[in-house]
């Protein structure tokens, strides 16, 4: 049957009947639906937020994993390659791009949820967070402390807890200055925060928030200043090297004293905020949550 014959489709389209007009008008009002459903999932699949979860071994970041995917602890051990979960805000945290929009709105769910990836502490198995921290998708950083382990006036384990942790931060916030100051564009990368998460708030000995911070900036400048004796010793400071001396020291040039809100001059910006993975008497991990869904 030609297209030009009078009970060919295409006469039967240009028609008057009623069937026609609806099935145009069905098409009409379907097909930008369905177009959109199909490119948003697709986008939102290709996009969903990814948190990098560091720290020393033994902080706990294994349990913290288990803990926010499955919404209870069990028994880890140590990590010895990255391990990655999808995983859904609770309902009653909403997410920051999900604040003013209704629990009726299809990609309300989508939104809710992101990726955490787990890295290995152990000094010889950090590579694996590094390769990690271009990711496009990457929202944020969450370092765990034990902050029952930090005190250097304890001396012993708790000394060396507080060095472990400081030699790691120092070189993963001395990454994402590297970041910054070698991008190729003037406005350089986006903002990326990091949450230093306290852990194990529920024993006594642990350090409140402030003394966190304070003690890991304090070792911080300790670090910085040993590494940067170590590249002067090493040749690296003439003036044919002076850009690179530059990138391999902390912060402000490499001298004073180190703080967390130096790295806000390159775009990344340091929480402190205590909680626990395990214990009924600590804070939990509550406001944890709320800063991951500040940064979705």
């Amino acid at each position: 049957m030609a297209w030009h014959d009078q009970d060919s489709w295409l006469t039967w389209v240009f028609s008057p009947s009623i069937s026609a007009i609806i099935v145009t008008a069905l098409i009409a009002l379907l097909l930008p639906v369905l177009i959109h459903t199909i490119l948003y999932r697709t986008q939102a699949q290709a996009s969903t937020a990814s948190f990098l979860l560091l720290g020393p071994s033994g902080a706990g970041k294994t349990s913290l994993l288990t803990l926010l995917e499955r919404g209870s602890t069990s028994a880890t051990h140590t990590s010895q390659t990255p391990s990655s979960a999808e995983i859904t805000l609770p309902s009653t945290i909403k997410s920051a791009s999900n604040e003013y929009r209704s629990e009726n709105d299809s990609s309300f769910s989508g939104a809710q949820r992101f990726i955490l990836t787990d890295t290995p502490g152990h000094g010889k198995l950090r590579q694996f967070a590094s390769d990690k921290l271009d990711a496009k998708t990457l929202k944020g950083i969450i370092f765990v402390v034990d902050a029952a382990n930090l005190s250097k006036e304890s001396g012993g384990r708790a000394e060396e807890g507080l060095t472990e942790a400081a030699e790691y931060l120092h070189d993963v916030l001395l990454a994402l200055q590297k970041r910054y100051t070698s991008a190729k564009t003037s406005k350089g990368p986006k903002e990326l925060p990091v949450l230093i998460a306290a852990n194990k708030f529920d024993l006594f000995t642990a350090l409140p928030e402030k003394l966190v911070k304070t003690e890991l900036e304090k070792e911080i400048t300790n670090v910085r200043n040993t590494k940067s004796k170590g590249l002067l010793d090493s040749g690296i400071g003439t003036s044919d090297d002076a850009v690179e001396e530059e990138k391999e020291w902390l912060g402000d040039g490499g001298e004073g004293k180190f703080e967390f809100r130096q790295m806000e001059e390159v775009n990344v910006f340091v929480d402190v905020i205590g909680g626990n993975v395990t214990g009924a008497d600590g804070p939990g991990v509550g406001k944890w949550w709320e800063w991951i869904a500040k940064q979705i």
